[in-house]
């Protein structure tokens, strides 16, 4: 069974950085795309980054040139680099991860950035 795990969220200033881990494991394979998404109170689930095998990377336009997106394919590993961080940033971050048979989510890490 897939399992997804992501860390790394906290309580942040405005401008300030954090870093987001997501882990997929249980399967013997790697993912054909892993990615993140966000949603705020109130608001739908929005993409934020994606990464595909191929090593194509996709941004929200609210976080290009702010976030970046990287993988470790061996472990099944994405991380979120997360730079000048605003408070429209607030939200729980989820970690999406796609196989061929279908996607697999994780539960969430809140990422919150107030002053």
């Amino acid at each position: 069974q897939v399992r997804v795990a992501e860390s790394g969220g906290g309580l942040v200033q405005p401008g300030e950085s954090l870093r987001l881990s997501c882990t997929a494991s249980g399967v013997p394979f790697s993912p054909n795309a892993m990615a993140w998404y966000r949603q705020a109170p109130g608001k739908e689930r929005e993409l934020v980054a994606a990464m595909h095998v191929s090593g194509n990377k996709e941004y929200a336009d609210s976080v290009k040139g702010r976030f970046t997106i990287s993988r470790e394919l061996r472990q099944s590993t994405v991380y979120l680099q997360m730079n000048t961080l605003k408070p429209e940033d607030t939200a729980v971050y989820y970690c999406k991860v796609k196989y061929s048979y279908g996607d697999v989510w994780g539960q969430g890490t809140q990422v919150t950035v107030s002053s």
